[in-house]
């Protein structure tokens, strides 16, 4: 005998082969896909990779022992460098295909294919040991292919060549081409030993490859609602409101504010009124009324207040007191609950001797606006009824709630719309299949069984089963995870935190697993709740009442039909083993073989059906004598909370007493200190104000000696600020009167300048109206104007006699921009 441990369980259902196109068992980026309500969208970021070894299948990445998935180093070099622009740049066709899947072409153009090929044989050629070439040595392809062809593997290189283009290509084309997230395994249409034939490097290739995609949500358009997901219409049953249980919640709030007085002189004790007694407790003997052992002290004591009321102490206790009266002594028959902690009492009955020391008499207000107010301020009564009322339904949620989701998802299904991959299907699937498993042998199923259980074909049968709940809570997952994005709805870390304690707590010291993960599941649980109460707080749903009831019938009928499926399946398989048989000429021992095990099968169901019913009895039964032990323990709480509060009032009392005494105290030595303070301070400030009115009147006197002293000195600096502007005045009109005779100095020989180049200007224009010419100075003037054109020509000659002059260029580093004002029209007219 052998035992499988959970992580090889694991191994051992990642590990198989279905032979379908599915890939239902092969291995995958993650073996835990799914969150607490769906699969989560990061498990799937990248293709997975394809199991090596398949005809049609590729390896694009790696998974690692721990599942994680990583790119291949090897694989994620540039293998053409040069040509890898030119590869991006032919464009990929896409193709939608159902349930969120593609076929994409990729096009891999001649220079991309050869270089593909060159780099694999060059690092084939580092490995390989071919006669005649050292290793290491740089061997023709043709050698390569000749080599690897005579152990099997001629197409070998070209194969290598392909998976590393698509490693190019596929991803890019994918994201960020057509902006979609791939998932699962990508696989080629074309088987790639097929493609290889074909394969000619320097010659483009196209390569069809089929993968899954995650999928995109679209809403409905739901007339009159602006979010498809507010008002919607569902219905759901469930238990009736506990009106029991809210009423005694109302008595019991209405309890904490009752008022006490004392109870006149000879009054007799009566229902509700309230009384402090001395109490001594007996064991009580097989008769139930004679005295015996002495009960711990415990169970008895002095000054012990009890209100007469229905159910809150052990029974009987209450009915004796009925009708005594202060300073009587009663013989009380009692008897302990079942459930008490202490089960030396547990179910016992007891002899209570009790004195009646003091009795009040007890009003309980009703709960109104007036209680309301002083229960919390700004409450009503209305208010109070609500949050009770609130308060008492979510103790019972769990009864409901699934159900109410179910009619809220069922809702929510009809405004959205999502296609889900069969790779999601797949692993859901998987991870659900491996529970199934070890949730056998947590029930004692043996290992060899389990073995035998896990099989493509089991798997298959499972997931066909299974797959219409997995897509719709799928579809469900995906919309509230939008929802909560489009709502801002985000799960408080406390909460997180709280819930993530609770589960180590309830694990005792078992190991959970990667704690990362497990947080992350207990948020998107937290996150699923939140979103499901946000859709039910804005749908309209119809509510319907019924009490819960165990239909054992039905639940036979199930049972029933669950083994007939078994034993028509397991019937199914055989017939088909039975002709293969009969071929063999064996068909009476086959069939003998198929009835026995269709019946060992059936009595197996039978059995596991048997065994689950009972345990639910068993547990149902266990809840009960819980409910029980803890209503005991809760009881035996609420007296001694009470008895609790009590002193904590009483002591709460006195403390305010003697605080208000103290304080009354220190108010009046406060009131004297104060008085001779402020006689105190009275002093001083009169004291203070002689002193002040002194340095004031110093202070003054001081400041006319100081006004006097400025007087003068701004009289004396007024004098000679007078003087000194006499002086720079006439400095700036002698200054004034050389700069008008300097001025008109350089006008007078400007105009000698002009007036002698005009004459200039003159002669020159006469020298050159001289005719005839000599011929060198023809010369000249053939050189200097020949080449120009006419309208060129008498410009430069006349920019030669100066008739004309030059436009100062604005961008020269040596204009002068005084110069402007000559070319105003002011001045040039």
């Amino acid at each position: 005998m052998f035992r499988i441990s959970n992580v090889a369980l694991a191994l051992a259902l990642a590990g198989l082969s279905v032979k379908n196109t599915s890939h239902a068992f092969a291995p995958t980026a993650s073996t835990t896909p799914t969150t607490a309500f769906g699969i989560s969208r990061a498990s799937f970021n990248s293709p997975s990779c394809i199991v090596p070894g398949e005809s049609d299948a590729f390896p694009l990445f790696v998974t690692n022992v721990a599942g994680n998935t990583s790119c291949s180093k090897k694989h994620q070099t540039q293998l053409f460098m040069s040509t890898a622009d030119e590869a991006a740049a032919v464009p990929s066709k896409l193709v939608r295909k159902p349930e969120s899947s593609i076929e994409i072409t990729l096009t891999a153009p001649g220079p991309a294919t050869k270089a593909a090929y060159d780099k694999v044989c060059a690092e084939v050629s580092k490995t390989i040991s071919i006669p005649g070439f050292r290793k290491g040595a740089k061997i023709p392809p043709a050698v390569i292919e000749n080599a690897m062809s005579a152990k099997g593997g001629r197409n070998a290189l070209r194969t290598q060549a392909i998976q590393a283009l698509l490693n190019q290509l596929l991803e890019p084309a994918l994201k960020e081409e057509h902006n979609l997230e791939p998932i699962g395994q990508p696989k080629l249409v074309t088987p790639v030993e097929e493609l290889a034939q074909s394969y000619k490097p320097g010659e483009s290739i196209e390569m069809v490859v089929a993968c899954d995609v995650w999928p995109d949500i679209s809403w409905k358009n739901v007339e009159g609602q602006e979010k498809p997901y507010n008002g919607l219409k569902a219905s759901y049953t469930r238990k009736p409101f506990n009106q029991a249980r809210f009423d005694q919640a109302m008595r019991d709030l209405a309890e904490r504010y009752a008022v006490t007085e004392p109870a006149p002189e000879g009054k007799e004790l009566s229902m509700g009124d309230a009384c402090v007694v001395d109490m001594k407790g007996y064991m009580a003997a097989e008769d139930g009324k004679t005295k015996a052992d002495p009960l711990p002290d415990a169970a008895s004591g002095d000054d012990v207040e009890i209100v007469l009321g229905e159910g809150r102490y052990m029974n009987g206790l209450v009915e004796g007191l009925v009708g005594a009266k202060v300073g009587e002594t009663r013989t009380v028959y009692v008897s302990f609950p079942t459930g008490l902690r202490d089960k030396t009492l547990a179910g016992k009955q007891a002899v209570f001797d009790v004195t009646v020391k003091e009795a009040s008499i007890r009003t309980v207000p009703e709960i109104d606006d007036e209680l309301a107010e002083k229960i919390r301020p700004g409450l009503n009564a209305e208010g109070i009824k609500k949050e009770l009322r609130k308060a008492v339904d979510e103790q019972d949620s769990g009864d409901w709630i699934e159900a109410r989701n179910k009619a809220l998802a069922k809702a929510l299904a009809e405004v959205m719309d999502v296609e889900v991959p069969d790779t999601l299907v797949t692993n859901s699937a998987r991870e659900k299949y491996a529970q199934m498993m070890a949730e056998f042998r947590t029930q004692g199923m043996e290992d060899e069984e389990i073995k035998k259980l896990i099989t493509p074909e089991n798997f298959q049968k499972y997931k066909n089963i299974q797959k219409q709940d997995i897509v719709e809570d799928f579809k469900t997952s995906m919309a509230a995870d939008e929802i909560a994005r489009l709502e801002g709805i985000e799960v408080p870390s406390y909460q997180i935190d709280e819930q993530l304690e609770a589960v180590k707590k309830e694990a005792n010291g078992e190991d959970l697993g990667d704690e990362n993960m497990l947080r992350t599941k207990i948020e998107s649980t937290i996150m699923r709740r939140m979103v499901f109460d946000f859709l039910a707080e804005n749908a309209e749903l119809d509510v319907k009442y019924e009490e819960e009831q165990f239909d054992e019938e039905l639940l036979e009928k199930l049972a029933q039909e669950t083994m007939e499926r078994e034993t028509k399946d397991l019937k199914g398989k055989e017939v088909t083993n039975d002709s293969k048989v009969q071929e063999a000429g064996d068909q009476g021992k086959a069939e003998a073989e198929a009835k026995a095990a269709a019946e060992a099968e059936a009595a197996r169901l039978k059995k596991e059906e048997e065994d689950r019913l009972a345990a639910e009895a068993e547990a149902a039964r266990l809840k009960k004598e819980e409910e029980n032990r803890l209503a005991a323990e809760a009881e035996a709480a609420r007296l001694k909370k009470e008895e609790e509060d009590r002193l904590a009032a009483e002591a709460e009392a006195a403390r305010l007493k003697k605080e208000e005494e103290d304080r009354l105290a220190a108010e009046a030595e406060a009131a004297r200190l104060k008085k001779e303070e402020e006689d105190r301070l009275a002093a001083e400030a009169e004291a203070a104000r002689l002193k002040k009115e002194e340095e004031e009147r110093l202070a003054a006197e001081a400041e006319a000696a100081r006004l006097k002293k400025e007087e003068e000195e701004r009289l004396a600096a007024e004098a000679e600020a007078a003087r000194l502007k006499k002086e720079e005045e006439d400095r700036l009109a002698a200054e004034a009167e050389a700069a008008r005779l300097k001025k008109e100095e350089e006008e007078r020989l400007a105009a000698e300048e002009e007036a002698k180049k005009k004459t200039d200007r003159v002669a020159m224009i006469a020298e050159a109206r001289r005719q005839p010419k000599s011929p060198e100075e023809e010369k000249e003037i053939a050189e200097r104007y020949g080449a120009m054109e006419l309208d060129q020509r008498a410009f430069q000659i006349l920019l030669d006699l100066g008739m004309i002059e030059l436009t100062p260029d604005p961008d020269s580093p040596d204009y002068d921009p005084s110069e402007d004002d000559n070319l105003a029209p002011e001045n040039v007219l």
